[in-house]
C-alpha cells in the first residue's frame, strides 16, 4: 500500500492545478463543448483551458468526443473515474459554504 503523502501528492498532481476543480465541477453538470466551458469559467484563457482538458484526458478523468462534421465540434464529459470525484467536489463546495 502506498503511503498517505504519496497518494495525496498524486491526487494534487492531477486535480490541484488552477481551474481544474472548477472545470470538473462544470462537467459534473453534463457534457460541454469547449466554448461552453470557456464561458462558464470566466477568466480562464483558451490556452489554459486546453492544457487542463488535455491533462484530464491523459489521466482518463474526462472523455473527448470529436464529431466529424462541418463545422467540426468537440464535446467533453466525465469518465467513470472522473465521476468518482463528484463527492470530493461536493465536499469542497459544502466546506466553502460553511466557512464563508
Amino acid at each position: 500500500m502506498k503511503d498517505d503523502k504519496e497518494c495525496i501528492g498524486h491526487t494534487i498532481k492531477i486535480i490541484g492545478s488552477k481551474w481544474t476543480i472548477l472545470l470538473l465541477q462544470e462537467l459534473c453538470h453534463g457534457t460541454k463543448r469547449f466554448g461552453q466551458l470557456e464561458k462558464a469559467l470566466a477568466g480562464i484563457s483558451p490556452r489554459t483551458l486546453s492544457l487542463r482538458l488535455k491533462q484530464l484526458e491523459k489521466y482518463h478523468i474526462i472523455h473527448k468526443r470529436i464529431f466529424e462534421e462541418v463545422p467540426l465540434h468537440v464535446e467533453y464529459s466525465l469518465t467513470a473515474k472522473g465521476a468518482s470525484l463528484r463527492d470530493i467536489i461536493d465536499d469542497m463546495r459544502a466546506w466553502g459554504e460553511k466557512t464563508k
